[in-house]
């Protein structure tokens, strides 16, 4: 194995050491301290576990890799959010904190992450054009393969508004979206892709590893990294709470966008490492494929947890769990609308960007309603725009696949 490799998955064990320490020797420590250590075990352990998913590219073809990596780099959130959504089955006070986990996360990667990755691939293709001596484009161009996720979050972005009108989710309704998912899975592994991506970093080391040594190594990486992720997201989730009310700082504040930033980090690290690599379109395309499988693995998966953690058959929400999922699901459908041509233009990223940081100044719930009516506003706009995109991307989940083009520019697909 080579020495830049076990360098760097050296290092995040020396990283998640402390928090395994901790968690098998009974050892007390303060809250805040216990968010530190966990959160960076979980950090580190989310990286190991991107760099398998990533190398694992190599033995699995086609949109279906794209998928997979997508829910395997989110697993770590996973764990976090389900913990709730476990521990609210005995604790109602928890049942807050499940919504405030997937809510924050799902906007976060919405409102950061795409934006950043459509910024910093645009800068690259205007100094790559520079060098060339040709026109630079003013939008990311997404394949025509991208029109599948993009397909299913439409579906799911409309049963989202399903969420705040019950004002729960129904156990029901959970399996319906875990079963949209694994629709989804079957969906993307039968579509071809003409291109095989590239891998970077630490990814790349792996990947060139001889076959036998590269899936012993991966299933060697999946199986660490996930026992230091299962082992930490307990004490990290209740050390999150309890830094909280010590610190004087809404507890619903840091599960909210603390957690997710810590378990989404190496996941916008590698899409930005691809987009700075020229390979925009694949960067945006698995931040496009963690956004399907949050609204549909992630949130079907609450209100089994819920369940099995000792509760009813639906997950409640309160009135600002509702506001919550209100202004996410508004969100997507104003993010969906952008991209519905398959071309995500540098104003529809800075626009995406100031909406989501306008959200942390507004803090009541009339002005939340109100930022949400606004985002809605925007999708209906865009929606116009796009209107001939809407009927092919609805019907994209329910077609008999077709060879994917993924090396056409979407412009050419554009009327």
């Amino acid at each position: 194995m080579p020495a830049a490799l076990l360098r760097r998955v050296g290092l995040c064990l020396a990283i998640a050491a402390p928090a395994i320490i901790v968690r098998f020797s009974g050892l007390e420590i303060p809250p805040l301290a216990g968010m530190l250590v966990f959160g960076a075990a979980i950090v580190a352990s989310a990286f190991l576990l991107a760099w398998a998913a990533e190398a694992a590219q190599k033995d699995i073809a086609g949109a279906l890799a794209i998928a997979i990596l997508a829910v395997i780099t989110v697993l770590p959130e996973y764990a976090v959010d389900l913990y709730y959504a476990f521990r609210s089955g005995t604790d109602p006070a928890y049942e807050q904190y499940a919504a405030a986990n997937m809510t924050g996360s799902n906007r976060l990667l919405l409102g950061f992450g795409w934006p950043l990755v459509v910024i910093v691939a645009l800068l690259v293709a205007r100094k790559t054009a520079k060098a060339e001596g040709r026109p630079s484009l003013g939008y990311l161009p997404l394949p025509r393969g991208s029109r599948l996720e993009i397909g299913f979050l439409a579906l799911l972005g409309l049963l989202a508004f399903v969420i705040p009108v019950l004002g729960q989710i129904p156990f029901s309704f959970g399996v319906l979206l875990v079963l949209v998912f694994v629709w989804y899975l079957w969906r993307s592994g039968q579509v071809e892709s003409e291109t095989e991506e590239e891998l970077v970093g630490p990814a790349k080391l792996i990947g060139d590893l001889p076959r036998k040594t590269r899936r012993a190594t991966v299933i060697g990486l999946f199986v660490v990294s996930a026992s230091l992720i299962l082992a930490s997201a307990e004490p990290f989730a209740d050390a999150l709470v309890e830094s909280g009310s010590s610190l004087g700082i809404d507890s619903f504040f840091l599960v909210q966008w603390l957690a997710p930033l810590a378990s989404e980090a190496p996941e916008f690290i590698i899409a930005v490492m691809f987009a700075l690599r020229g390979m925009g379109a694949a960067a945006i395309g698995t931040l496009i494929a963690a956004k399907v499988n949050q609204w549909s693995l992630l949130v079907g998966s609450l209100p089994i947890a819920h369940l099995a953690g000792g509760g009813g058959w639906d997950l409640a929400l309160d009135a600002r769990q509702t506001e919550e999922f209100v202004l996410t699901a508004t969100q997507t459908l104003m993010g969906l609308a952008i991209i519905l041509a398959l071309r995500f233009h540098w104003q529809s990223a800075i626009g995406l960007a100031a909406i989501f940081a306008v959200q942390f100044a507004v803090t009541d719930t009339t002005g939340r309603y109100v930022l949400s009516a606004l985002q809605a506003a925007i999708a209906v706009v865009w929606l116009i725009v796009h209107r001939r995109e809407i009927g092919p991307t609805l019907r994209v989940p329910f077609r008999r696949p077709q060879r994917s083009a993924d090396a056409e520019p979407a412009m050419l697909e554009a009327k």
